[in-house]
């Protein structure tokens, strides 16, 4: 069953120990305006699959990102999210990856609930036969099932 978040208040994420980011609901609306964001669209067509990924990642995340924690500059002092310090977050393989999977990913599990043949009633199974004999319920075999010889 489809549960619906009728709130759409944003979310804390826990991308690492001692990292968290809130991020906007992932609707429709963020996931159209991200496929035509002018980062992702000036992607070129021999792009491979993973700097597509990395293009979309980031400027979703750009659109998501509201507020952080626990990320700070190189002499250590708390910043504020830009679009240039989330993009240098995402850089950071591990946190990318729970960008991904924590995030991303929920969105595109409906996706792939979608993309699944259901099962149907005159379809091309429907007139099919049985190849084998059911089996007796109270019957044993009266003799060892015949297997392919080894050569």
């Amino acid at each position: 069953m489809l549960t619906l978040d009728l709130t759409n208040a944003p979310r804390w994420h826990d991308l690492a120990p001692g990292v968290r980011v809130q991020l906007r609901p992932l609707t429709t609306a963020l996931m159209v305006a991200t496929r035509s964001d002018p980062v992702v669209e000036a992607v070129p067509e021999e792009a491979s699959d993973e700097e597509r990924a990395v293009a979309f990642a980031k400027a979703l995340a750009r659109r998501a990102v509201l507020a952080w924690e626990g990320i700070g500059d190189a002499d250590g002092n708390a910043i504020d999210p830009s679009p240039e310090a989330i993009d240098a977050l995402l850089d950071v393989w591990p946190i990318f990856e729970a960008f991904q999977l924590t995030y991303v990913s929920k969105g595109l599990l409906l996706e792939q609930e979608k993309n699944v043949s259901a099962l149907l009633p005159n379809g091309p199974s429907a007139g099919a036969s049985d190849t084998a004999k059911p089996a007796h319920p109270t019957r044993a075999a009266s003799k060892p099932a015949r297997t392919a010889r080894r050569g």
